[in-house]
């Protein structure tokens, strides 16, 4: 039976489109939904900017960016997990997408995984994304749903 979804999302379409499959399939089964981001610390490390937004220019941190970015990913998701009389739970962590996807999967216990085929990465392999591939390729104990575009 299933009682939780876990849903990564990173605001892409296709993360949308996963966290509305996962709604209607947690109202199916009575299930609860736990969505979460991840903030790349990758992402932190590797960006590059243009001279206009030197540091000198710069308004606030990327880290504050990406924070806020999660925090809206997550808002919008839970407003139509709430729309949709779904239980859910937001949660956002910072780190290596695969670590903490299935760090939540084992925290919330989740009963599976839910993620779209690709997300916002600038480095995606032909079929599937890098997280995606990371998720079902490092885990054997949570049955895992792609959602494709």
């Amino acid at each position: 039976m299933i009682s939780n979804i876990l849903v990564a999302t990173d605001g892409s379409k296709i993360s949308q489109k996963a966290v509305k499959y996962s709604i209607e399939l947690a109202s199916q089964t009575g299930a609860s939904i736990t969505l979460l981001t991840v903030i790349d610390n990758s992402s932190l490390i590797s960006q590059s900017m243009p001279a206009a937004l030197s540091p000198s220019k710069v308004i606030e941190p990327i880290a504050h960016y990406l924070r806020r970015a999660a925090e809206k990913y997550i808002e919008r998701a839970t407003k139509v997990c709430v729309k949709s009389k779904v239980s859910c739970e937001g949660v956002i962590r910072q780190g290596h997408p695969v670590e903490e996807i299935l760090r939540e999967a084992k925290k919330s216990k989740a009963d599976m995984i839910v993620l779209g085929s690709q997300g916002k990465s600038t480095l995606e392999s032909a079929v599937l994304g890098s997280v995606t591939y990371g998720v079902i390729h490092n885990t054997t104990k949570y049955p895992v749903l792609v959602i494709r575009k």
